[in-house]
């Protein structure tokens, strides 16, 4: 059977067959079900072999956004996506990367607008959580163009897989590591992230829950927010520690390090202040081995943009990524001795 024969049996288009096949846009679900009920019945099954000359003659290109620009994580997410395209090159796969700085939703829209324009196949972005770039994933949708969210989720897309970390086991995994560097007893300064970025929300989230019940005599005396950015994070950290000199111990919760870490130092506060960060980029590995951060949690940032290359690919090739699938990168602990 072919899909074109599928199409006659159930009187539709081909293309509402392969929407059904490869998950990809809406089809009433009366439609759907007559179509997988037929599919079954025949017996049709996928000619892989078929599908991978037709994807190499179609010539892929895989739209990949992220907001790189300033933030040293990503080298290693792009990696990902390098490694992935290079194996994918037999297949005609080309991965057009658009970057940017910071996470301001017109500028998010207008890069995947001219990812759309240049012919895409496949988005792979880092979103920010927003109701207009949802709205967007939604609209690519029903053009037949699927979405993979990487290194952080959105809320109510239809958006067909997520690569990246746990983000609420993450935080309670620093939790872990805060007890064991503080012994339970702390004045704690927190670094945040970004709040227009679920991951970096739902870490947060599961950190301080979890902190509350392991270490009840750890006190969270100030918050500041680095904005995923060193200089904006070295200032907000330097108004904080002026604030509040009794804070020992700080809370890095995802980029900015290293710009926490030289408002430590200025202040002279090098040898009394303890650090918990995220990720062993090498400004961070450096204030590792000055002995200032004590512990990182790593979300192996290279895998997650391999990852979600190779699950474009499979979408493409095989339809067997469901929506809603996840995958999910293992949260490590980093210290000096095992870097």
């Amino acid at each position: 059977m072919t899909i074109k024969e599928i199409a006659q049996l159930c009187g539709v288009s081909r293309g509402t067959v392969d929407r059904v096949l490869n998950h990809r846009g809406k089809v009433k679900p009366e439609t759907e079900a007559l179509i997988l009920r037929t599919i079954h019945r025949m017996g049709y099954t996928k000619n892989i072999a078929g599908k991978a000359l037709t994807v190499k003659k179609n010539a892929p290109v895989f739209g990949a956004l992220v907001s790189s620009e300033g933030n040293p994580f990503f080298d290693e997410v792009i990696a990902g996506f390098r490694k992935a395209e290079e194996e994918l090159v037999d297949y005609g796969v080309t991965v057009l990367l658009k970057t940017m700085r910071g996470y301001d939703v017109g500028r998010q829209l207008a890069l995947i607008d001219e990812l759309t324009e240049a012919g895409m196949t496949v988005l792979v972005v880092q979103p920010i959580n927003d109701e207009r770039i949802e709205e967007r994933i939604r609209q690519l949708a029903e053009k037949g163009i699927p979405t993979i969210t990487v290194n952080t989720d959105i809320e109510n897309s239809c958006r067909l897989c997520y690569v990246g970390s746990d983000y609420p086991s993450g935080g309670e995994t620093a939790a872990g590591v805060m007890r064991m560097v503080t012994r339970g007893q702390a004045n704690l300064g927190i670094v945040t992230g970004v709040s227009t970025l679920l991951g970096h929300v739902q870490r947060l989230e599961g950190f301080e829950r979890h902190l509350k019940e392991i270490c009840p005599d750890i006190r969270v005396v100030d918050r500041v927010s680095a904005m995923d950015d060193m200089e904006h994070s070295y200032r907000m950290t330097l108004e904080m520690l002026r604030r509040h000199p009794e804070i020992d111990t700080l809370f890095v919760t995802a980029s900015g390090t290293y710009g926490t870490c030289r408002a430590v130092i200025e202040l002279g506060y090098e040898k009394t202040i303890r650090i918990v960060a995220f990720d062993n980029v090498p400004s961070t590995v450096e204030m590792m081995r000055r002995g200032l951060v004590r512990a990182v949690v790593c979300q192996q940032p290279f895998l997650q943009g391999y990852q979600a290359i190779r699950a474009a690919f499979d979408i493409l090739l095989t339809g067997t990524t469901k929506q809603g699938e996840q995958i999910i990168m293992e949260n490590q602990i980093k210290i000096l001795e095992n870097l």
